[in-house]
């Protein structure tokens, strides 16, 4: 068993939408399977997570959820890969600092949009984001292009983590993953229009 198929009291009550405390009573109770590490830290499986969410009825979108704390996780790793990208070489540090705090915000935005249907109203905030990325990328004087490979590099890490959640956990039916892909399509697209359009207009 994978170790990336298990994760932490913590994560878990994150992606359950739930405090904590109700995690570990959960499991104290054998309602949720878990394991202990050897230093005796609980571990939650995801398949696990999203079973019991489905018997109690949880609204909370658990796959966006885990798809969210994935790519996160990925974007995390692979800083150290950046370096060689010509985009981030050209951006301040102040900028690279910006764009570390603001990737939460981005996949928090994504995953409220998700889980309110994907609204229209919700959709503004992709597009403000998106203007709000552009602005501060071209005082650093980074070129629409270089513009644009920053924000793909970011994007193809919610793409992957659909991908990769799709391995572990299959699709529960065609139609519900056709939805989501398409939801996620329209977020993120939403945003790469924007900034175009910000570089267009200056």
């Amino acid at each position: 068993m994978s170790d990336s198929e298990w994760v932490s009291l913590r994560q878990a009550a994150d992606m359950l939408g739930v405090h904590p405390a109700t995690v570990r009573n959960w499991a104290d109770k054998g309602d949720l399977p878990s394991r202990r590490t050897p230093g005796g830290h609980r571990r939650f499986r995801k398949s696990d997570l999203l079973q019991y969410a489905e018997t109690q009825g949880e609204l909370q979108p658990l796959e966006v959820q885990l798809i969210i704390q994935n790519a996160l996780g990925q974007t995390r790793m692979q800083v150290g890969e950046l370096d060689k990208e010509e985009w981030y070489n050209a951006i301040s540090d102040a900028t690279r600092e910006h764009m570390r705090t603001e990737g939460r915000r981005v996949l928090e935005a994504l995953r409220s949009y998700m889980a309110h249907g994907a609204p229209d109203v919700l959709l503004a905030e992709a597009i403000t984001i998106g203007k709000e990325y552009a602005q501060i990328l071209s005082q650093d004087n980074l070129t629409l292009p270089q513009a644009v490979r920053g924000y793909l590099y970011f994007s193809d890490f919610v793409i992957n983590s659909i991908l990769t959640w799709s391995e572990v956990t299959p699709p529960r039916n065609a139609s519900e993953w056709a939805n989501l892909l398409r939801q996620v399509n329209t977020f993120i697209h939403a945003m790469l229009l924007s900034i175009i359009e910000y570089y267009e207009a200056e």
